[in-house]
């Protein structure tokens, strides 16, 4: 059988929930797809990043998944869709950081005073503390290391140590909440 044949037997088994057949499918074009991410960005890091949350809203959506016929092609322009979206996410925190004074002043501040620093608009203040106290303490602490300490997931693991999979998923996890509590 050829590659894009079983890569479309793959994602149907997924549609309907096949969490074995997600793995299948993993395991076949993780790599060719991180390879990819790598020669968008030019960051192996952020293309591991943005491969695996690919992976991840596939199985989380998978009973809203479409049929979709070259299966390599769709994950590759959602792969490019999301590195934009990070890539987006660390300039505008980059720029958060040059904008919010001088290193001295944002390195003795928490990431919670220094996102209230940042943020101008009243609402969006109240907005983003409510979203914080959502979060764990561990959630929390990985954030600041993930966003403010800017570590990857392999030293906030040994930093933490977690394996670098909870490492992750907890990042993961303390990000969706934030969205969602952001986006109402």
């Amino acid at each position: 059988m050829d590659d894009k044949l079983v890569h479309h037997l793959l994602w149907e088994r997924i549609r309907s929930g096949d969490n074995n057949a997600f793995f299948d499918l993993y395991k076949a074009l993780y790599y060719e797809l991180v390879n990819f991410g790598i020669r968008v960005c030019g960051d192996a890091e952020t293309a591991g990043e943005a491969t695996d949350q690919v992976f991840v809203t596939i199985w989380e959506k998978h009973e809203q998944l479409n049929r979709v016929d070259n299966v390599p092609a769709y994950l590759r322009t959602f792969l490019k869709r999301k590195i934009l979206r990070l890539l987006e996410r660390k300039k505008k925190i980059n720029d958060a950081l040059q904008n919010a004074g001088s290193e001295g002043e944002w390195m003795e501040m928490s990431y919670e005073e220094f996102i209230v620093k940042v943020q101008t608009d009243e609402l969006v203040r109240y907005k983003l503390k409510t979203a914080l106290e959502k979060l764990t303490f561990r959630q929390k602490q990985l954030i600041h290391l993930k966003f403010f300490d800017g570590l990857s997931y392999e030293q906030i693991a040994e930093q933490t140590q977690q394996t670098i999979k909870t490492a992750y998923n907890t990042v993961y996890d303390a990000l969706k909440i934030l969205r969602k509590e952001l986006k109402d």
